[in-house]
């Protein structure tokens, strides 16, 4: 188990060097023997180092997620030490829908971030643009395979963002989990979500973090930007 974890650790750029040495910032402690393993976290502890137990998530002071790497993108999947296998089949499962062109797009959209501020000097405008451009079957579709040239083709080829609009949606249940896709991707891009008072929360959490929220109708004329009104069914209750 011990060797395992320091090809991990080394295949992930780190140093592994002797418990005793004190240059030594991080631990791990892979000791099947329970007893064992927890007296070598506390001794480790005691000389301030920050320590992960093997399969005892309940005194780490860290866990290990499961990465995909698509550099600069990364994708990091933690159970919070629950299981190891689980993050593991997770990760590969994740691993067959990122293209390898994921980490270049992300680059050249770095480099072009100029231009774009010069092409959408307003900044709402310009993350409506982007989000276009990133939504299923965009120019920018994460999940698409690109070229070195998509992104300049992008920017010559962009419409303007739709403008200030709402658009109703009657939610199926208020279960997250019955959020159809395009209901998800308009979450993720709504300015202003407008909602029926007992909408759960744990849905509403699924709009971007920076949207106003707002119980009741979406007033008239509407507010800038894309305004999203959910309904529940007459049913509910």
């Amino acid at each position: 188990m011990a060797d395992a974890k320091r090809r991990l650790i080394e295949r992930a750029g780190g140093i592994c060097v002797d418990s005793a040495d004190k240059d030594a910032r991080i631990a791990f402690v892979a000791i099947a023997e329970e007893d064992a393993a927890r007296a070598s976290a506390d001794v480790l502890k005691a000389r301030g180092l920050l320590v992960n137990v093997v399969d005892r998530p309940e005194i780490c002071d860290f866990t290990t997620p499961a990465i995909v790497d698509r550099t600069p993108v990364l994708v990091a999947v933690g159970t919070g030490g629950a299981s190891a296998g689980m993050a593991k089949a997770i990760r590969q499962r994740i691993e067959t829908l990122l293209p390898e062109t994921l980490g270049p797009l992300a680059n050249a959209i770095a480099g072009a971030r100029l231009a774009i501020r010069q092409r959408w000097p307003d900044g709402p405008q310009r993350r409506r643009a982007l989000d276009q451009g990133f939504a299923a079957g965009g120019a920018l579709d994460p999940f698409g395979t690109h070229t070195a040239n998509t992104v300049a083709r992008w920017l010559d080829a962009a419409q303007e963002p739709k403008g200030d609009r709402v658009i109703e949606i009657a939610l199926l249940s208020d279960s997250p989990d019955d959020l159809t896709l395009r209901t998800a991707r308009l979450l993720g891009e709504a300015d202003h979500v407008f909602h029926d008072p007992d909408v759960p929360m744990a849905i509403l959490n699924r709009a971007r973090a920076d949207a106003v929220r707002h119980a009741g109708a979406p007033p008239l004329p509407a507010p800038e930007g894309l305004s999203l009104f959910l309904r529940l069914p007459l049913a509910h209750g």
